[in-house]
């Protein structure tokens, strides 16, 4: 399959304006590269966005959310507050197929994790949809 062939089935007009994109992370031992669509590539785009550091893409300096400047920092409510602007900044900046409803940064069971969630409306089609990303402080 090459890029911008349909990725399982027809798709729809708003699939159409999400995008096609390589599936991350790539897999070279299959021998062909993954593809992703809709609602996946969006998800793998958050999940993009806040595993990167800002200035860690030479050619876009600024893209990323910059979580590992928390690392090994203690799971307090302040702590929690300040992941949760920078998620909420970062996917404002970066994701312009989605409009936040809500991010929440809960304690985990272990005092290193904490539960990033985020809740989203994707831009096209108002369809709802979140997603949980965990986060060690250490």
């Amino acid at each position: 399959m090459g890029f911008g062939e349909v990725v399982g089935g027809a798709r729809s007009p708003v699939d159409g304006w999400l995008g096609v994109g390589v599936r991350a992370p790539l897999r070279p031992v299959e021998g062909r590269l993954g593809w992703v669509d809709g609602m996946d590539l969006v998800r793998q785009s958050i999940e993009t966005i806040l595993d990167t550091e800002p200035s860690e893409r030479l050619m876009l300096p600024g893209f990323g959310c910059g979580l590992r400047r928390y690392l090994m920092a203690p799971n307090t409510v302040s702590t929690r507050a300040a992941i949760q602007h920078d998620v909420e900044a970062a996917l404002t900046t970066w994701e312009p197929r989605i409009s936040l409803v809500e991010v929440s940064v809960t304690p985990g069971e272990q005092p290193t994790l904490v539960w990033i969630g985020i809740s989203y409306v994707r831009s096209a089609d108002l369809r709802a949809d979140n997603l949980v990303y965990p986060f060690y402080l250490q």
